[in-house]
């Protein structure tokens, strides 16, 4: 098996040193033939996702084959631009020269995919990958069987199967991937395994993108119209339970209210998950035992069951949990050190919504904070003393399909940015290009050192042409000393 591992990474290293993954045809030919693949795959994708996730139709268009669909189209519509180098000015000093900073193609690319939108988690980071010019082995998630076999058998019908690869497997092709060699290793999963993953590129001093998670808050302030709460209520329920049962990184992990709205706001979340999300077929489920006894010992836990106020039930035979929501439980149980990744929504209460912001200061940096607010100055004080890979006011997780804005975490939620013209940038090297010519020559930036060459140099770096010009010209006076 390492021998084969060892072939795969070869012949994707050969198609890219072939330099035929830099030609903006190539990159072109195979973004259309990776749309291609989506669009004539989509019951194939859905059928996927339904076997590995209990996933509804709708839910996987909408957040893994739609959305690949809209990343494809943005990066064909841009390549050309993004493939442009770009000029940059250049001081006086240095006249006649030229700068411009070139996107060059990093080489190969490892991608490790996670199981929670096995497809997407997937095929978003490769269109990145094939759009600088790379090449790429994906490795997706052994916890998404279907999903894993569709792209397996899938992706080498319609892509150059010289540069881009796909290899299934478990921990163990995982690990011998991560001790080849690699120009770049992008991993999305969870903090634990991004340290394993951090660990093996360090041998190689591998560059690496980690899309990690965190507990993502929702801070709910009184929103004052019963419009407006509805709208918040709507948002707040499909950023939990209406994505993934809140097996996603971005899903929001627990709410911050005040204590007097709580009651209010636990009644409006009742209400909602009634009529959206107790119906058969319109929940994923857990994605296996592991998980669903890992979410089954955070609800037994005696001081965290104690605070269940709605659901709370479980069907182990068909891998469900009912979409619960805790209130106040204790702030160093597991519900509330540990992210959570399932329909576990606990509510913590303040005297007064303004220390949510000292409450987040005290915690590691999210992947995403949401903020449910009309007050303009609790937006400038989230923004401005809160640290996180994005803040989101009055909506939860579409900040994911916005190209124009970078996706990526901070500090314990990763590091390394993607999405449209970020993606392309972290699968790309900016080499900096000067020209110069041989027409001006200027002896003063060489010994013999003198103090005239010296005072040159300060007005070099001080831009003080005047200065220098004096300094040429022999009419500057200086001290020596």
């Amino acid at each position: 098996m390492a021998m084969q591992v060892e072939r795969v990474v070869e012949e994707a290293r050969e198609a890219f040193e072939s330099g035929g993954t830099r030609s903006y045809f190539w990159r072109r030919s195979q973004l259309r033939a990776l749309k291609d693949l989506i669009l004539e795959s989509e019951i194939a994708i859905c059928d996927a996702l339904m076997l590995d996730l209990g996933k509804h139709r709708v839910e996987a268009f909408r957040d893994e084959v739609g959305l690949l669909t809209k990343s494809v189209d943005h990066a064909l519509e841009n390549l050309k631009k993004w493939m442009k180098p770009e000029k940059v000015s250049v001081p006086l000093v240095s006249f006649p020269s030229t700068g411009e900073v070139v996107p060059e193609p990093l080489g190969v690319i490892l991608i490790i995919a996670s199981w929670n939108f096995p497809i997407g988690l997937s095929l978003e980071p490769l269109i990145g990958a094939i759009s600088a010019g790379n090449s790429a082995v994906l490795k997706p998630s052994e916890l998404a069987p279907a999903s894993s076999k569709f792209l397996a058998t899938s992706l080498p019908k319609y892509l150059d199967n010289k540069a881009v690869k796909v290899l299934e497997g478990g921990p163990l092709i995982g690990q011998q991937l991560l001790d080849q060699k690699w120009d770049k290793i992008f991993f999305t999963g969870s903090t634990r395994v991004g340290r394993i993953v951090m660990t093996a590129a360090a041998k190689h001093l591998t560059p690496v993108c980690l899309e990690l998670g965190g507990k993502c808050p929702a801070i709910v302030d009184s929103l004052g119209g019963s419009r407006d709460i509805k709208v918040a209520i709507n948002r707040i329920a499909g950023a939990k339970w209406g994505f993934c049962s809140g097996q996603a990184c971005i899903a929001i992990d627990y709410l911050l209210v005040e204590e007097k709205y709580a009651p209010f706001l636990v009644d409006l979340l009742k209400e909602k998950i009634k009529k959206c999300y107790m119906r058969p077929g319109h929940l994923t489920r857990i994605v296996n035992k592991k998980q669903f006894e890992r979410l089954r010992e955070i609800l037994e836990d005696p001081l965290v069951a104690a605070t269940v106020v709605h659901g709370g039930s479980l069907d182990q035979e068909n891998m469900f949990i009912e979409p619960t929501i805790l209130m106040n439980p204790p702030l160093d149980s597991e519900v509330m050190t540990e992210e959570i990744f399932g329909p576990l929504l606990p509510i913590i209460t303040l005297k007064k919504i303004a220390d949510s912001i000292e409450f987040l200061k005290r915690r590691p940096k999210p992947l995403a904070i949401y903020a449910f607010t009309k007050d303009g100055q609790l937006k400038k004080r989230i923004v401005e003393e809160t640290s996180s890979g994005s803040v989101t006011f009055n909506d939860a997780v579409v900040q994911f399909v916005v190209e124009s804005l970078p996706f990526g975490g901070t500090g314990l939620s990763g590091f390394g940015k993607y999405h449209g013209k970020f993606s392309f940038a972290e699968f790309s090297h900016g080499k900096a290009v000067l020209k110069r010519s041989f027409l001006i020559e200027i002896s003063l930036r060489y010994p013999p050192w003198s103090e005239a060459k010296l005072q040159f140099i300060r007005y070099f770096y001080t831009l003080n042409y005047i200065g220098m010009l004096l300094v040429l010209l022999g009419l500057h006076r200086y001290t020596s000393t």
